[in-house]
C-alpha cells in the first residue's frame, strides 16, 4: 500500500548552487528534500525518505497525503489582483472582443 501510494507522487530534482549537489523534492511533501552528488542518487534518496515518512505516518494513523495527480480539481480558482490590473484586463478583453475569463485563461495556458 505504501510503495503504490509514493509511487504517484510528483517528484523532481534539480541543482542546488547554495549546497553544490543535487537536490530530490516531493511535491506532495514540500518539507522533505535529499542532497547528493548525483541525480539519480537524488531521486532514489528523497523516495526512501519520503517511503520512510509515509510508513511513520501511516503507524502513528495520521492522514498520508493525496497524490497531486489524483485529486480532482474543479477548474475554478479565485485570484485578487490591484484594481489597476483588473481594469487593464477588462480593456484588453474588450478590445478583443473577448470575455475576461477567456483572456485570462488563455495567458495562463
Amino acid at each position: 500500500m505504501i510503495m503504490e501510494t509514493i509511487k504517484h507522487y510528483i517528484y523532481r530534482v534539480t541543482w542546488s548552487e547554495d549546497d553544490n549537489e543535487f537536490v530530490g523534492l516531493c511535491a506532495e511533501f514540500p518539507s522533505l528534500s535529499f542532497l547528493a552528488s548525483t541525480q539519480q542518487k537524488a531521486l532514489s534518496g528523497i523516495l526512501k525518505v519520503v517511503a520512510e515518512v509515509v510508513k511513520d505516518m501511516a503507524d502513528n494513523k495520521e492522514s498520508i497525503p493525496e497524490p497531486l495527480n489524483s485529486r480532482h480539481y474543479s477548474g475554478k480558482f479565485m485570484v485578487r489582483v490591484p484594481p489597476e490590473v483588473h481594469r487593464q484586463l477588462a480593456l484588453e478583453a474588450a478590445e478583443e472582443h473577448i470575455s475576461l475569463n477567456r483572456l485570462i485563461s488563455s495567458k495562463l495556458s
